[in-house]
Formats: structure tokens, C-alpha cells, sequence
């Protein structure tokens, strides 16, 4: 196998004998051979668009195949023979209307069907092979390859969930169609491979402002909120992942059935708008931390488990049975909840699991934190914030975001929050917050000195803060008293930073290691342009971000 779409890559180099999410040789090999065939899809895609052919459908589906294969989503095999064969037979279908309006010769790619009477592991590997020898002619324009295919998975993840909440653009489909297609031509230049990067980013600033105004559309505008953290008695269920609209759908079906619910990971977020929790009075606190603390965090949860999006990690035998998945999500043997006559999971099975099993049988010690600082919130005190910046009350902000991973020099983030001195505020964001979401730093006047913006794709919420700032102060966003440091581990991270370098931002500091698919002439031009550059250690970055 060839991996080497997530942060934990083996030795930093690429997974060649087994993923270190737990995906399959196997398993990446159809994964592979679904995205070839996503490729072939494309083209077809795009002359529909242009003949008024609807794609809608095919625009739908080529989100959520590609959001499947992002790291730690799905690991059943079978699930993507099936994903194979839909995107074949979508194919061929675009391709028999399109015959009708006007005969067509296509591409080989265009053309490609796998031999579903003989193995797709092979034929996966095989196609995987293929794209790795034409594009090493040039390690470079493969390494921009790759930026864009990682890119691109996260940007389909992101216009999945935005469809799922009535908002779409049809711009951000055609996108990916063409972004895909490109993946197939070998006459465009260094030069056009960091443009498609960059557009790779804007389009993703697009899709995450259309999954914002779902959300906000939906659910009311984020506001500051206490989560409880401690368990309480009774029956639970454990909601995972990113997708709301799927919590809400479990919140509905479980309400008034004596069940406490409480999200985990980047769910956490969901607590701070107001439409969700003044409905859904069950929807109570939060239980664990980031994903990869699951096995044990899982093992202990005293009732039913439900993983909407990423991040799944292979499970162990001690809570196989209490799990389920839906959606894009999967894993072999696992209890995969189906879908109502209006598309929407039934529930059903996890709430009577839920029932089933004792939940906790008393009221833990409180604890507590907050949520809720979206830009709404951290704008309608921007008077007081900017009062404080010229006071001198407050010296500096620190935007520290990302995904969380397993690697112990991770421990850098909560190490750098600790140190951060007191006339500094902590913007966070996504999973990568759990390394500090709980740790007491005060308040400056009334602002707390950590603030949780809300999820990976609250990127776009952060950056709104940070754009508004900036005009309120008059500068440029790269001149505000403000530093990004950022951790990555899987797609949505690559299309996050892709977007924060197409609006230009400068000295964004990655971690904990940098991408093993950009070259070292890919990471120079990144580092000459915007002044990308790995963290080092908490005390060197700090001098050099405060001066």
C-alpha cells in the first residue's frame, strides 16, 4: 500500500505495510480504486453541466465517496465495492443522456470499469501503481497532486455536511469535478498545480461558509455556554463525530425516554447554539475528550455509542456491541444504524441499546467549560477587545487549532497554552483543543483568556474574527497582534490550511511534523511566499511570535 494522506504517517514517510489509523492494505486499495473511478466520473460530470444535464445526484454522491475515504472514516471494505459500483453505474449514466444530445468519445479513465467478478484489491493497487509512476516524473507536481486530492476529500466533507443543512453552491461541485479530472493531466505546470492548490482553498472558504449558515440557519447563532463534564444517573448515549444535524436527528428520536445524552469530541460545539439546547433539554454535557482517546473513553461509557462522521478508530472487543455508525461512516461488524423512508438513521437499535444498558448510577463531581465563542459572540464584544489591545491589556492573541493525534510531542500544544503569559488570549478550534479545552487561564476584564470557537470547519468563523479585527484596527490581518499555530492530522486540515494561505495569511506555524506528501521545493516556495514553518519548541515560538 501507499498512504500518506494523514500526519501519522509511518516514520513520517508513508504507510507502505498497514495504515496507522488500522486501515487495511485492502482496504486502501479500494479506496484507491474508488477514487479512479470518482476520476472517470469527472469528466463526464462536467460535459453534463454543460449540456443542462442534472448532476445534482452525482454531485451529492461524489461528496460523501470521497469523504469515505478520508482517514479513519470507513474501514468496510464491502461498503466501498458498493460505493464502486454506484459511481460506475451514475457514470454510465450521465454518459447514455449525454449520447443523446451529442455523440462523445471519452477517455480511457472515462471508460474504465473494474472487473467485479475478480479481485478490486488488486485492481486498486494496480491503478494506484499507475497514478504514482506518471506523476514521480516530477516529485514536485506530485506533491501538489496529492495537495489537491487531500484537499479536495476535505472540501467534499465539508459541502457533504452543508447539503445534509440545505445549503450548496453548485460552484463547490463543479469543483471538485474539475479538480478531480485534473488529477489525469500531465501538461499543466508547477506553476498551474499551486494556482489549482490555492483555488482548492478558496473553494474550501465556500464550503465552510455554507455549512456555517446551515448551522446558524438551523440552530441560532453559537453563544458562550457552559458544558457540564461530569456524568449524571441514568441511562446515556455517546454521540461522536462532527455532524449535527445527525445529533439532532438522534436527539429527537431519544427525547422523552429517560436517556441523557452527551456528545464527545468535536460534538462538543454543538452545546453552544441556542436553537439545539433549548429544544433538547436531554442533551446534557460532554463525556471524553479527542478521538484518539476513544478505545478507553469508549470502553468506560456506560451506554449505547453513535459515530456520525470521522473519527473512528478500529474497535476493541470491550464495546463493539454498544457501537453503531452511520452516514459515511463504517466498520466491519459493527452495527450500522439504516435509514428512515425520509433518509434520516433510525435510531432505534442504539436508543434500545441505550435502555438496555445501566448508564451511570450516580452524579459525578461537576466540572465544567465553556463553548460558544463563534464570531458572532466575539464580535458583539469586538468594542471591549479592541479597548483592551489599545489599553494594553491585552498584548496578544494566539490562534491554536487543528486535529488532534496520538504522537507524544503533541504535548507541545498544552505546554505553549501554559505558558502563554497572562495578558494573552487563546482563540481554539477543533479537536486539537482537548490537549488544553480545560485548563483554568482566567479572564482579561470580562474575556476569558480561552475562548473555543467551535469545530475544524469553524475555521471559517475564526477567520471572520479575524478579518473584522483587522478593519476595525485598520491594518492588514498579518499585522494584527495575532499568531496561528496550528496541528493537522487528517484531509479537512489540508483544505483549512490550503484556504488560510489562498486569503494570504503569513507565518502560520504547522505541527507537529509537517506534511509527508510536500516535497522539499513545494515546502520552500511555501516557506519563501507566506512564511510557513514547522513549530519548534514552546518557549522559542512564544519569543518569536511576541517579539
Amino acid at each position: 500500500m501507499f498512504c500518506e494522506q494523514c500526519e501519522q504517517t509511518a516514520s513520517g514517510q508513508g504507510c507502505h505495510q498497514w495504515g496507522a489509523c488500522g486501515k487495511s492494505p485492502e482496504v486502501n486499495a479500494v479506496q484507491d480504486l474508488l477514487v479512479y473511478c470518482l476520476r472517470g466520473l469527472a469528466p463526464v460530470a462536467l460535459r453534463a453541466r454543460q449540456l443542462g444535464i442534472p448532476t445534482r445526484e452525482t454531485d451529492v454522491f461524489a461528496c460523501e465517496a470521497l469523504f469515505a475515504t478520508m482517514t479513519n472514516v470507513n474501514f468496510d471494505r464491502k461498503r466501498f465495492n458498493r460505493y464502486i459500483r454506484d459511481a460506475i453505474a451514475i457514470r454510465e449514466n450521465l454518459k447514455a443522456q449525454i449520447q443523446a444530445k451529442e455523440p462523445t468519445e471519452w477517455s480511457a479513465l472515462s471508460c474504465y470499469e473494474p472487473n467485479f467478478q475478480e479481485s478490486l484489491v488488486e485492481q486498486g493497487q494496480d491503478v494506484s501503481l499507475q497514478f504514482i509512476t506518471q506523476s514521480r516524473q516530477n516529485v514536485d507536481i506530485f506533491s501538489l497532486k496529492l495537495t489537491v486530492l487531500y484537499g479536495i476529500k476535505g472540501v467534499a466533507s465539508y459541502t457533504f455536511h452543508a447539503q445534509e443543512l440545505g445549503q450548496e453552491d453548485d460552484r463547490v461541485y463543479a469543483f471538485i469535478h474539475e479538480a478531480l479530472a485534473a488529477l489525469d493531466r500531465q501538461d499543466l505546470t508547477l506553476e498551474d498545480w499551486v494556482k489549482l492548490a490555492l483555488k482548492v482553498g478558496e473553494i474550501n472558504l465556500r464550503a465552510m461558509e455554507l455549512l456555517d449558515a446551515g448551522h446558524t440557519s438551523t440552530y441560532g447563532h453559537p453563544v458562550p455556554t457552559v458544558v457540564p463534564l461530569n456524568a449524571r444517573t441514568g441511562k446515556a448515549i455517546l454521540v461522536s463525530g462532527h455532524d449535527i444535524k445527525q445529533l439532532e436527528a438522534l436527539l429527537k428520536q431519544s427525547a422523552n425516554q429517560g436517556i441523557t445524552v452527551y456528545t464527545h469530541g468535536e460534538l462538543l460545539p454543538a452545546h453552544g447554539y441556542p436553537l439545539l439546547k433549548q429544544k433538547y433539554p436531554h442533551l446534557y454535557g460532554h463525556y471524553g475528550t479527542a478521538w484518539q482517546n476513544q478505545t478507553k473513553e469508549f470502553a468506560k461509557f456506560p451506554g449505547a455509542i453513535v459515530i456520525t462522521t470521522n473519527c473512528l478508530m478500529p474497535p476493541h472487543e470491550a464495546y463493539d456491541e454498544k457501537l453503531f455508525t452511520i452516514g459515511s461512516v463504517g466498520y466491519p461488524g459493527i452495527n450500522y444504524l439504516p435509514e428512515t423512508d425520509d433518509g434520516t438513521p433510525d435510531f432505534a437499535p442504539a436508543i434500545a441499546k441505550a435502555l438496555e444498558m445501566p448508564g451511570f448510577t450516580r452524579d459525578e463531581e461537576p466540572r465544567q467549560v465553556m463553548t460558544g465563542f463563534a464570531r458572532n459572540a466575539v464580535l458583539s464584544v469586538a468594542d471591549k477587545v479592541i479597548e483592551a489591545v489599545k489599553g494594553l491589556k491585552i498584548r496578544h492573541f494566539f490562534l491554536m487549532g487543528g486535529c488532534d493525534g496520538a504522537k507524544p510531542d503533541r504535548n507541545y500544544y498544552t505546554e505553549l497554552v501554559e505558558k502563554v503569559p497572562e495578558d494573552c488570549i487563546v482563540l481554539t478550534l477543533a479537536c486539537g483543543k482537548f490537549r488544553f479545552f480545560d485548563k483554568q487561564l482566567g479572564t482579561i476584564g470580562e474575556l476569558p483568556r480561552l475562548m473555543d470557537v467551535g469545530q475544524c470547519n469553524d475555521a471559517y468563523s475564526a477567520i471572520q474574527i479575524a478579518l473584522e479585527l483587522a478593519k476595525a484596527f485598520e491594518v492588514g490581518v498579518n499585522q494584527l497582534p495575532l499568531s496561528m499555530i496550528l496541528s493537522w492530522y487528517e484531509q479537512k486540515a489540508v483544505a483549512v490550511l490550503l484556504t488560510l494561505l489562498y486569503l494570504g495569511i503569513q507565518n502560520i506555524r504547522l505541527g507537529p511534523t509537517l506534511p509527508a506528501f510536500i516535497s522539499p521545493n513545494v515546502l520552500k516556495l511555501l516557506s519563501e511566499t507566506y512564511h510557513l514553518k514547522p513549530i519548534t519548541t514552546p518557549d522559542e515560538d512564544l519569543a518569536a511570535c511576541l517579539g
